[in-house]
């Protein structure tokens, strides 16, 4: 495991890739797109500090291979877990589970883990029931910026990917503070 105690897992539409720029085929699959500003700095800096990086998305495995190879972020995941692979979408718990058995880590861990989406009743709603902090990324309009009932209400929320920078380091930092 990495020198950090947090492990960040990542959604990928509107909270790396701006989905508004998707290209796909004729299968639906994407072939390109562009990032949201501030994702590939956000991801390569995270990593470079030590974070464990999960990719944790609906979609097509394929898709995902193509916009963060195209992009040059494929390599810093640690595990990616595709909709596609597990037969669920989010807000199963399938989904947050298989992330955490990717990178070895039990439901004690959970604490240990922030999700971070841009979608309330997906991203924020299976990972605040599972006990796993979730961060709301607000910067698409595309989706409900208001939770529906308590369920889908975010521990946290950023308004654009670099506030992530901030926001792990003291996580990490109050999360180790209470571990040593």
């Amino acid at each position: 495991m990495s020198g950090k105690k947090l492990v960040l897992f990542l959604d990928s539409g509107d909270t790396i890739v701006d989905e508004g720029t998707e290209t796909r085929d004729e299968a639906g699959i994407v072939i390109a797109a562009n990032l949201i500003p501030g994702a590939s700095e956000m991801v390569k800096t995270l990593y470079d500090r030590g974070y464990t990086l999960v990719l944790v998305a609906d979609g097509d495995a394929q898709s995902f291979k193509n916009v963060f190879t195209q992009h040059g972020l494929y390599d810093y995941f640690t595990a990616m877990i595709y909709s596609e692979n597990i037969k669920a979408t989010k807000p199963s718990p399938r989904m947050f589970k298989a992330a955490a058995g990717a990178v070895e880590l039990k439901e004690e861990d959970y604490s240990r883990i922030v999700m971070v989406g841009n979608n309330l009743s997906r991203d924020m709603k299976g990972a605040n029931a599972l006990g796993i902090t979730s961060v709301f990324l607000s910067w698409t309009p595309r989706y409900p910026h208001e939770p529906a009932d308590a369920s889908e209400r975010p521990a946290y929320t950023i308004r654009e990917p670099l506030e992530l920078l901030e926001l792990a380091e003291r996580l990490n930092a109050e999360l180790e503070s209470t571990v040593c």
